[in-house]
């Protein structure tokens, strides 16, 4: 089974990327999106340029030659970057029994020696020499990955297990590649991992009103739901 929810504990290895993931448009049945899907991301030999793409709902993916194609609730500044850790991959092969590659999850960074939903929300790598990376917010599942996988009860099995990666925005451009080492710069003073605001925003939304502690780093979307909770608790 996956780390508990909420697990401050972190891998033992030096915190780097494992590999650079990329992925391209493909058609399936599992999205209402036209232009289908990027979620297939597979690992790319040589450096990416990575910088902050643009708005949501007009900008995709940070990285540069990596695809995403339903820009409602994907891609954007909040959502420029995608990790994912491999101790993460690596026990959920053992839950489900199966190998899962690296960037199966769609994630764009599959990392080693990080606590990726551990991280703090405004946490900031820096990878390699290259880009400045901002924590913004967990991945939420949806039914294109839960089709992508292939795995029964996929959406509540992954949110049950909170260890749902992070999304990052960025904040200095630059080329990233495989095996760069990340350097965890800052780590600010509140308790908001991106496994608790996670929780807040499925199943334990009396959180809600404690993730306004993480400040202007908090992705605008989950703000917003905390905001909006609080008052209709207050009124």
């Amino acid at each position: 089974m996956p780390h508990s929810p909420g697990s401050s504990a972190r891998p033992a290895a030096s915190p780097s990327v494992l590999t650079v993931n990329l992925g391209r448009a493909m058609m399936t049945e599992h999205t209402d999106c036209p232009t289908g899907t990027g979620i297939d991301k597979r690992p790319v030999d040589g450096p990416v340029r990575v910088a902050a793409p643009g708005p949501k709902g007009r900008a995709g993916s940070g990285l540069a030659g990596d695809t995403v194609c339903d820009r409602r609730h994907h891609g954007g500044d909040d959502q420029a970057v995608y990790a994912y850790a491999r101790e993460d991959l690596d026990a959920w092969e053992r839950e489900l029994g199966r190998e899962l590659a690296n960037g199966v999850f769609g994630e764009n960074l599959t990392t080693s020696g990080i606590d990726v939903s551990g991280a703090l929300i405004g946490e900031r790598w820096r990878v390699g020499s290259g880009p400045l990376l901002e924590v913004t917010s967990p991945r939420i599942p949806c039914r294109t990955f839960a089709g992508w996988l292939g795995e029964r009860g996929w959406v509540k099995r992954f949110t049950a297990a909170a260890v749902p990666g992070a999304y990052l925005r960025v904040l200095e451009p630059g080329e990233i590649r495989s095996g760069d080492p990340v350097e965890i710069v800052h780590r600010p003073d509140h308790e908001v991992t991106v496994a608790f605001l996670f929780r807040a925003e499925t199943l334990e939304r009396e959180l809600l009103p404690r993730v306004l502690a993480a400040g202007d780093a908090l992705h605008p979307e989950a703000r917003e739901a905390a905001l909006k909770y609080r008052a209709e608790k207050a009124g």
